[in-house]
């Protein structure tokens, strides 16, 4: 199986489910919890419980919660290369989920925003053919840690290892433009994104369209069609490989389910398995994501992981 490098965020989410509608301007009961975050360190620990070797490297707090996500990553099996930041605290970010299951984000980089490319250069031996490099959207969508990412970006390029990129989200790709992020990430094989971010990129509102005028950048699409499902496409199909989304009877939380996805998908994809067989163990594994509180796998107190 194919090692995976992850170069992305780390956050610590506080998750406020309501109990019911949204009473603006009062009170509402809610559920609050604490996880770990962050659509790179998601992706990181969705692989390794999958039995995937990755390595993580992002930078966090020299702050408490900082060492509770390094703790957390270890615990999952993520080779993890943190850098512990001296003046600015660990990432945060506020999920509030609605009693449907929908979330809006208020979101706080810290750290993540002081990404360097010192900071990928000392992992620089794990740049190295037949690796693959997953880099986080939002690494590339924040001006602090764009640069690193960029290099990383470059270096995978140089090393002759195969590359995927996620969008991030829709409203910050939105504020950067399209141009921009398709410069940034030129050479990636793989281009990960929802139906939001695809009709940033390209203008149009159809997921099939979209990923047909983005591989003119990307050998592979992959968009995210939430409840749809998902499609692959690359150039000289005529159509693209669809599959449906597998059941749910109820949504806990959508948080890091995008992350979830591009879990399941990465390892058969990269085995060379179909893409209909790759789609599905996203989907699969997103669902698996939504069935509970947080964006990483559940663990039990015996430290093993439940999906």
């Amino acid at each position: 199986m194919t090692r995976v490098v992850v170069v992305g965020d780390l956050m610590t989410d506080t998750v406020a489910r309501a109990a019911f509608p949204l009473a603006k301007g009062s009170d509402t009961p809610a559920a609050v919890t604490t996880h770990g975050g962050g659509s790179g360190a998601n992706v990181a620990s969705w692989l390794a419980v999958d039995g995937v070797q990755v390595a993580f490297i992002g930078r966090c707090g020299s702050d408490i919660l900082g060492r509770n996500r390094d703790m957390e990553l270890m615990g999952y099996g993520v080779d993890v290369r943190l850098i512990r930041d001296p003046e600015r605290p660990t990432g945060t970010c506020v999920v509030m989920v609605t009693h449907k299951g929908d979330r809006t984000m208020l979101s706080d980089p810290g750290a993540n925003a002081a990404l360097l490319v010192e900071d990928v250069d000392r992992s620089r031996e794990l740049f190295a053919q037949g690796t693959h490099l997953h880099v986080s959207g939002y690494s590339l969508l924040n001006e602090g840690s764009r640069k690193a990412a960029v290099h990383a970006l470059e270096t995978a390029r140089k090393a002759k290892m195969s590359i995927s990129v996620d969008a991030g989200s829709s409203a910050p790709l939105k504020r950067i433009g399209a141009e921009p992020f398709l410069e940034w990430t030129q050479g990636a094989r793989l281009l990960v994104l929802n139906a939001d971010e695809a009709e940033v990129l390209t203008g149009r509102d159809s997921p099939e369209q979209a990923a047909k005028v983005l591989t003119a950048w990307y050998p592979q699409v992959v968009i995210k069609i939430g409840a749809d499902g998902a499609l692959w496409y690359t150039n000289g199909r005529p159509e693209p490989v669809t599959v449906a989304a597998e059941p749910i009877d109820k949504i806990v939380d959508g948080t890091g389910a995008g992350d979830a996805f591009i879990a399941g998908f990465l390892p058969p994809w990269l085995d060379g398995k179909p893409p209909a067989e790759a789609l599905n163990a996203g989907c699969r594994l997103a669902v698996q994501a939504m069935k509970h509180l947080g964006a990483r796998p559940s663990l039990d107190v015996q430290n093993n992981p439940i999906t």
